[in-house]
């Protein structure tokens, strides 16, 4: 009989004095998302995030929006990492690093990432607007360096070219959903941790 394989599945609570978050993750998802953070953009993209990762989502959060946006899409930020990093375990046969290219329209971008157990985050992004509807478009970086540290990997960014703040947004958020689903992907020819160290 055929061994089961483990879903990789994780849940992280975190309150502080600005924000109450509940974000559960499924990497052996499909695609699924129920997030509700108030914030209406990042609603979206986390949507984006889980499309076209192919993981599973659930976020709820209550964060202290009357002063602005900046700690709940902060804090969402910190709660995915560690929820991915959670969800690895030991990252035993995955495939570890992802990368992809993406247009959305006249926006091309690109996202490559490392599971490496080491945080690196580089930006090099230019966003052509400071406001998407009411967002403030500079969170988009803060997001991704959140969760960047609190997975311990390497994520980098480049934005070869794009007008439209939502488009840019958006591109680098499908791009980093599709290299992170192919991160994460079981390789079957991975025999244990994908590294000379033997850890990551």
């Amino acid at each position: 009989m055929p061994t089961k394989t483990r879903l990789r599945r994780s849940t992280i609570v975190r309150r502080t004095a600005e924000t109450d978050i509940t974000l559960s993750l499924v990497l052996d998802g499909n695609g699924r998302a129920e997030v509700s953070t108030g914030v209406g953009f990042l609603d979206h993209m986390l949507t984006l995030l889980a499309k076209h990762s192919l993981t599973d989502l659930a976020v709820k959060a209550k964060g202290d929006l009357e002063v602005d946006q900046h700690h709940t899409v902060e804090d969402v930020g910190i709660c995915l990492g560690q929820a991915l990093e959670q969800a690895l375990g030991d990252k035993a046969g995955i495939r570890r690093y992802g990368s992809a290219t993406l247009p959305m329209d006249e926006t091309l971008a690109t996202v490559a990432l490392d599971l490496s157990g080491r945080a690196a985050f580089v930006w090099n992004v230019t966003m052509p607007t400071e406001k998407i509807g009411n967002f403030d478009a500079e969170l988009v970086e803060e997001f991704w360096r959140a969760a960047t540290n609190a997975a311990r990997m390497n994520f980098h960014v480049l934005l070869h070219y794009g007008r439209n703040g939502h488009h840019v947004a958006e591109a680098i958020f499908k791009a980093a959903a599709r290299a992170l689903g192919a991160a994460v992907e079981r390789d079957p020819r991975v025999k244990g941790v994908p590294s000379t160290k033997g850890k990551l």
